[in-house]
């Protein structure tokens, strides 16, 4: 049959469109081996020799992980909430103990004024208490009203009995992420811990909030989860042939129930 009038054949409908190849050029293959291409660009993070003391501190961070941890020492992973942190330091910041400058001039001042003949006032300022064996000291003497301590001391042997020195004699104590921290509220580089004794007047209303909290969200919280304990962490490869195992374990078992 002829074909109908307006449809054109499907040789003639489909033309074959040639690629023109300027045979100046020849197509090459790029090829990855020695002497070869240049490779691809990829993430060499895995390939680079890191110095000797990062290698050092990436073994000893997942050694942290690896290891189990007893409930003395895993307590300073709990440490309090960032919005209650945030009002203890904007309470505390009001008790800063004097700078040398601060100091340099008050001294000048009362020698100036001893000199005069005026009577110098001798009160003590209400500052925030720190040293180890002093926060200890108060602590004992059950003058401290909140005792603050660091969660990344190092040795960590140095506070860990303050905790249940804290529970021994009822006082209420928070752990707070970063030393340095509470160095700078003591114009340190770093502290350990620190305490309040006491607060002035208008600041008794803010502290007793802020003593009631710690004590249901920090104090009675983690009153279980000191007894347990920490690390034990393993690998991705290890938990995936843990998962193996018992998933192989409970097949077992149910095919010895039917």
């Amino acid at each position: 049959m002829a074909p109908k009038r307006g449809v054109k054949p499907a040789a003639l409908a489909k033309k074959k469109t040639e690629k023109v190849v300027n045979p100046l050029f020849e197509k090459r293959t790029k090829q990855f081996g020695i002497g070869g291409a240049l490779p691809p660009k990829r993430d060499l993070h895995r390939f680079v020799k890191w110095p000797k003391v990062v290698r050092i501190q990436r073994k000893k961070r997942i050694l942290k992980q690896r290891l189990k941890v007893p409930p003395a020492l895993n307590q300073f992973t709990k440490t309090l909430d960032k919005n209650l942190a945030t009002s203890l330091f904007k309470l505390l910041l009001k008790y800063r103990p004097e700078d040398k400058a601060a100091k340099r001039e008050r001294l000048l001042k009362r020698a100036q004024e001893e000199s005069e003949g005026k009577t110098v006032e001798a009160k003590k300022p209400i500052v925030l208490k720190y040293g180890l064996n002093h926060v200890t000291y108060l602590i004992e003497q059950n003058k401290a009203q909140l005792v603050v301590i660091a969660h990344d001391v190092d040795p960590i042997e140095l506070v860990v009995w303050l905790p249940a020195l804290c529970r021994k004699m009822e006082i209420p104590y928070c752990i707070v992420k970063g030393k340095s921290r509470l160095g700078a509220l003591l114009h340190k580089k770093t502290a350990a811990a620190l305490c309040l004794t006491t607060v002035k007047n208008e600041d008794k209303l803010e502290f007793s909030k802020i003593l009631e909290a710690i004590k249901a969200n920090f104090n009675d919280k983690y009153e279980e989860l000191r007894k347990k304990w920490g690390g034990g962490i393993m690998g991705a490869k290890s938990q995936a042939k843990t998962k193996a195992k018992e998933k192989l374990l409970a097949k077992e078992a149910a095919q010895r129930l039917n």
